[in-house]
């Protein structure tokens, strides 16, 4: 089942408790399914605890530098393929969330709970966060915010700093930080390294680890920067 079709015709989100099921409950009501809240790696449970979390912490963000653009809520939608029927509750979703970036840390916490602290489905949020903050140019609050969320969220400083690479910094476009080489590497650590970002992102782990299928375009944007930065440094070589 889709997980919009979860989140509005199950009312899965409410078993998620805490402050994303409060979140899922302001906006949708309904009944628990006390048969997934006991199941918590129920695969099902997971899709809607990412997608609740990820509408959450997009729309703190964007109260975080005071300026909600549409373009960012745009892309979300896109990121999201949000169905025309789901428009009005995942707007709902984001405008309750936005109304201020106090108790986004909760969100964090309770994603990471749930998903687990580092995981791959975690890495696919981030970098929904960071494509969203990108669009319309990156206020420093906004960098301040997804930082703060990635420590929160189990990632340490230098997994971090090889997300992020990849959408902010001065060397986002060095072929180099995005394999996680040093320039002048041989050619055979560049097809090392390579070949570990393929598998480690190959799309079937993280929807196995819970992200939807509805967010594969994540991972085919984060698949293109990698293959351009392997094409660019074999070339080159």
């Amino acid at each position: 089942m889709a997980v919009w079709a979860l989140i509005a015709g199950t009312a899965i989100g409410l078993a998620l408790g805490g402050p994303l099921g409060a979140l899922a409950g302001a906006v949708i009501g309904g009944v628990v399914d006390r048969a997934l809240a006991t199941r918590a790696n129920d695969p099902a449970r997971r899709q809607v605890a990412f997608t609740i979390a990820a509408i959450a912490l997009a729309g703190k963000m964007a109260a975080a530098d005071g300026l909600a653009s549409e373009r960012e809520y745009d892309l979300f939608e896109r990121l999201f393929q949000v169905p025309e029927a789901e428009k009005a509750n995942a707007a709902r979703f984001y405008r309750l969330a936005r109304q201020s970036a106090d108790g986004y840390e909760a969100y964090a916490r309770q994603a990471a709970e749930l998903l687990g602290p580092a995981s791959p489905v975690l890495e696919d949020l981030l970098e929904a966060l960071l494509m969203i903050a990108t669009v319309d140019g990156v206020h420093p609050a906004e960098v301040a915010f997804i930082d703060r969320v990635a420590m929160l969220m189990g990632f340490t400083a230098g997994n971090w700093a090889a997300i992020k690479v990849r959408h902010i910094g001065l060397a986002k476009d060095d072929p180099h930080a995005v394999l996680g080489v040093i320039p002048g590497a041989p050619l055979a650590e560049i097809k090392s390294a390579y070949h570990r970002l393929a598998r480690q992102y190959h799309p079937d782990r993280h929807i196995a680890a819970g992200t939807p299928i509805e967010f594969i375009r994540v991972a085919e944007a984060r698949m293109a920067t990698i293959n351009a930065a392997y094409a660019a440094l074999m070339k080159s070589g």
